[in-house]
């Protein structure tokens, strides 16, 4: 039996979906009820998106940014980290180091959301540890009204606001302890939770 089937994992999906309220964590991971993603009209154009990038232009390179080498769809694993999942693109570039590439069906913003910078430099860490190189940015490819690329700098302070995140989620998992609901009630009305959350 491997360290990734007895250790308790948790993907970056998960983390974002704390840090975008940590009652997410309280339902999905202790109470283990399901969001039913699937009748989620942005989660489905998502898994749309991602099906055909995975089908299109598979030897494209991002040469603008120096791209020269590209794995798609990679699984990335830490157990001593706890985090796992499958990032849309890793790539080697140019000065020696690597970055991970995430695909969104989200509107393009000039900076890409925190939700989204927590999960870039998630799969970077799981990078790093798994290519052993260096990793110091990743990109978001926003792919609604055309795709935009944005930058995401991974450094020490975007890499301890990820492993604050990861913490949080395994304490509450651990604890069973309900966390505070967010502070901004707006993220409320399109929760799948609302209706039990009180």
């Amino acid at each position: 039996m491997s360290d990734t089937e007895t250790t308790v994992m948790i993907t970056p999906s998960e983390v974002i979906e704390h840090v975008y309220c940590p009652r997410f964590t309280y339902f999905m991971n202790v109470l283990n009820i399901p969001q039913f993603e699937d009748r989620r009209f942005k989660v489905l154009k998502g898994r749309e998106v991602h099906k055909r990038r995975e089908s299109e232009n598979r030897s494209y390179l991002r040469k603008k940014i120096g791209a020269i080498k590209r794995d798609l769809n990679v699984y990335l694993a830490s157990p001593s980290f706890g985090v796992r999942g499958v990032v849309d693109e890793i790539l080697a570039l140019q000065d020696g180091t690597f970055a991970p590439l995430d695909y969104k069906y989200t509107p393009y913003r000039e900076n890409a959301f925190k939700t989204h910078r927590v999960q870039i430099t998630l799969y970077g860490l799981l990078a790093r540890e798994a290519y052993r190189k260096p990793v110091t940015r990743g990109y978001v490819a926003y792919v609604r009204g055309g795709s935009r690329l944005v930058e995401v700098p991974i450094g020490e302070a975007e890499e301890s606001a990820a492993k604050t995140a990861v913490a949080e989620v395994l304490d509450i998992i651990q604890t069973g302890r309900l966390p505070k609901k967010t502070p901004h009630r707006v993220k409320c009305g399109d929760c799948c939770y609302k209706n039990i959350c009180v």
